[in-house]
């Protein structure tokens, strides 16, 4: 029986990046499959709620959407592979959260380890022409050079979650060389906007703020992070789906590229490339929801890097786009839409 051609799968689809790009996907005409396992790490009625927006889409002509419920690390994932002639298969499912992996650890072998090889066995068997992958710009650990380089060494990650990306990484590397399998990996640096986690930052603060509740800043306040908005992301995704990786002709073993390779596999930084102060973040959200926040300030949290910071000049040359959205319009859209679709519900 001839499968259904031509599909995006897009893993993680219930999920923050996962379902901004399924949108945007499906507004470009494309047919999509998503699979999600929507489990309980954060609110249930946010992840159902993003797959309603995703719902009440309305789709071209050309476009379809499919969603299945669905753990990438299930043994049966490759039956889904089987039913659609997927093109592009991009990774995005994966259990997130730094701290969390300190206290649960089996939860990220699991997702991150185990189902990202189930996905890369699944490629493997069929014939896709792109895979692509989320990472995270944690693999850098408390590295001092800066701002963050895919040509940097990344030996030495300081979180089990940082651990399990930077081993994507790897994997993904070794199935492309053993299966030419063109594979992408994305660094994202501190993603945030509209429908977001409420896990993260924006979505804890601004729901303290307008609470008149104390926001906790760790690191008394001198964390960097490189606040990346969504639709620049999910804009970098698309670019980087329209033109899988290339073995890198000029690759020199003796002195390595830990950006590209022999075999047709590459790492980007997905990042803003304008690393700011956490207390200047607060600052500018505060303008947002026009309120002041409370603060009360902790030490270094363990596992929390100091300052993240992307640079993108290899992702400009490569599908020549780069991430452009201020933090102060990023923050008013964040802002608007917490407040306009009460998203206090959603809370961590």
């Amino acid at each position: 029986m001839k499968k259904n051609q031509g599909y995006f799968l897009v893993t993680g689809a219930a999920g923050f990046i996962g379902s901004a790009l399924v949108k945007k996907l499906l507004s470009n005409g494309k047919k999509v499959v998503g699979i999600d396992n929507l489990n309980s790490y954060y609110s249930l009625d946010l992840k159902r709620d993003r797959l309603k927006q995703i719902q009440n889409e309305k789709l071209s002509k050309s476009s379809e959407w499919n969603f299945i419920e669905k753990d990438i690390a299930d043994n049966d994932i490759k039956e889904i592979f089987k039913k659609y002639d997927f093109q592009v298969v991009i990774n995005l499912a994966a259990q997130a959260g730094v701290r969390y992996s300190i206290t649960n650890p089996m939860a990220y072998v699991k997702s991150n380890l185990e189902g990202f090889v189930n996905i890369l066995e699944a490629c493997r068997e069929s014939e896709i022409s792109n895979f692509i992958y989320a990472s995270s710009s944690s693999v850098y650990g408390d590295n001092d050079l800066f701002p963050y380089s895919e040509k940097n060494i990344v030996d030495h990650p300081i979180s089990l979650y940082a651990a399990t990306k930077k081993s994507n990484e790897l994997l993904a590397h070794s199935y492309s060389h053993l299966y030419n399998i063109p594979a992408t990996g994305l660094r994202f640096f501190t993603v945030y906007g509209p429908w977001g986690r409420p896990d993260m930052a924006p979505m804890i603060f601004a729901k303290a703020i307008l609470a008149g509740e104390k926001i906790k800043v760790f690191n008394n306040g001198n964390n960097i992070r490189d606040f990346t908005f969504i639709d620049d992301v999910v804009d970098s995704i698309i670019k980087c789906s329209e033109k899988p990786a290339e073995i890198n002709k000029n690759f020199n073993s003796y002195d390595p590229d830990p950006s590209s390779s022999f075999a047709p596999h590459r790492i980007f930084n997905i990042g803003n490339g304008s690393p700011i102060q956490l207390m200047k973040f607060i600052q500018t959200l505060e303008k947002s929801l026009n309120k002041k926040a409370e603060l009360e300030f902790f030490p270094r949290q363990k596992g929390d890097v100091i300052k993240t910071g992307a640079d993108t000049s290899l992702l400009e040359e490569w599908v020549s786009h780069k991430p452009f959205t201020s933090l102060e319009k990023g923050l008013k859209l964040f802002a608007d839409w917490y407040q306009i679709s009460n998203a206090i519900k959603y809370s961590y």
